[in-house]
């Protein structure tokens, strides 16, 4: 699977380490007293300026859109897309009988490796990890549906069972936030309890957001 590069998560590269660590974005970075949080969910209403979101918590919050704010969609893929030197960003949660289970594959453009690399705790699930491969050697080896990846010196490997969704970013623009559509914001709670978002990720064409 070729993964074309698209302008739009270029100039958004900073959605890898969103993604994968809640990193701030330069904007957000300017308020150290943002809360970085992760909300997943579908579009009630939606603006130029503003999206109504309904959280699977079952909450409904209004996100402001930053200006120049980005959005990218996601694709199909598969673990047999998975090769040697991708970068991959892997949420998992322990198995009773050791290592890994994936609980979703997302395969990053090459535009944004390097982006977020290590392992940190997620909260898709209770006690659930996202672990990002570094670019050298980001997936050292994929044997039957078991991957392994190096970050910082250390190796993970990581079951992927099967029905585990992968994906890979897509293009998309602000028409794809529209009700109803599913989408993953990356965003910025400050002290009054407003939420800003610089990234938007939404569903399309069946494939939800999995991360």
């Amino acid at each position: 699977m070729h993964l074309k590069v698209f302008p739009s998560l270029i100039i958004a590269a900073a959605l890898g380490a969103l993604v994968t660590t809640g990193l701030a974005s330069p904007a957000s970075a300017q308020n150290q007293n943002a809360q970085q949080v992760r909300l997943r969910g579908s579009i009630v209403e939606s603006s130029n300026a503003m999206l109504k979101v309904k959280t699977r918590e079952g909450q409904t919050v209004d996100v402001t859109l930053a200006q120049g704010f980005k959005v990218s969609g996601v694709a199909n893929a598969s673990v047999t897309d998975i090769k040697p030197g991708d970068y991959v960003g892997i949420a998992s949660l322990p198995k009773a009988d050791g290592g890994d289970g994936a609980l979703e594959v997302l395969i990053f453009p090459p535009a944004l490796k390097g982006a977020g690399e290590g392992s940190y705790g997620w909260d898709l699930k209770p006690n659930s990890t996202m672990t990002n491969a570094t670019v050298a050697d980001a997936v050292k080896g994929v044997e039957g549906r078991t991957v392994t990846v190096t970050y910082h010196g250390q190796e993970k490997t990581i079951a992927i069972p099967e029905g585990t969704p992968v994906v890979t970013l897509a293009p998309a623009t602000q028409a794809d936030l529209k009700p109803g559509a599913v989408v993953f914001i990356p965003a910025q709670k400050d002290a009054g309890g407003a939420l800003t978002a610089q990234q938007v990720v939404v569903g399309a064409n069946g494939v939800v957001p999995p991360m």
